[in-house]
This record gives structure tokens, C-alpha cells and sequence, in this order.
């Protein structure tokens, strides 16, 4: 918020206006994130009959985690986030809930 204190112009109204400014952005990526669950996902899409118990040994899943802590947060911390997430799920780690 400090950022936005000191870029912003002082006005609330225009204040509003660059906080939904900066808000755009994080809606392609978050539609891509769903189009990958709708489709390939193991846990959420055509796959999810051949893995009934789900694939992902996290909770949320890796895309569910990245979708929730990007909307949350926005891009330049969730994307991070995801890909530390995503780097994580690996044989040797044991998983886990891990909430955004």
C-alpha cells in the first residue's frame, strides 16, 4: 500500500482508479490458469477420471494455489509465489497443505 501512497495521485477517486489500474493485468493470467484446469490438469481437468485421488500432493493444487494467491495478491508477489509452489512439488518433498 505504501507504493501506491506515493506513486498515487492524493485524490480517492483516483486513487481507485490506479488501484483498478494495476489490477487489470492479473486477469489474463488468472484466465489462463483456468483454461489449464479446464483442460490438461491432472486434478482438475479431462485427466481427473484417471486420477480419482487426485496427482497433486499438495493442497491446494500447484494451479489452484498459483490461481488463488495471484488474485489475492496480484502478479509481481503471486507469480513468485507460484513458481516457488511450483518448484516444491518433486518426489522428494512430502506435500502437504500449503494455503495461500
Amino acid at each position: 500500500m505504501g507504493l501506491l501512497r506515493r506513486f498515487a495521485p492524493r485524490n480517492d477517486k483516483y486513487m481507485d482508479l490506479f488501484k483498478k489500474i494495476l489490477t487489470v493485468p492479473r486477469y489474463p493470467v488468472l484466465g489462463l490458469i483456468k483454461v489449464y484446469q479446464k483442460t490438461i490438469s491432472p486434478d482438475h481437468g479431462i485427466y481427473r477420471t484417471i486420477f480419482s485421488n487426485g496427482y497433486c500432493k499438495f493442497y491446494p493444487s500447484c494451479s489452484e494455489y498459483g490461481y488463488q494467491i495471484i488474485k489475492k495478491k496480484g502478479l509481481i508477489v503471486g507469480l513468485p509465489m507460484t513458481f516457488w509452489r511450483i518448484l516444491r512439488c518433486n518426489p522428494w518433498n512430502k506435500g502437504g497443505v500449503d494455503l495461500p
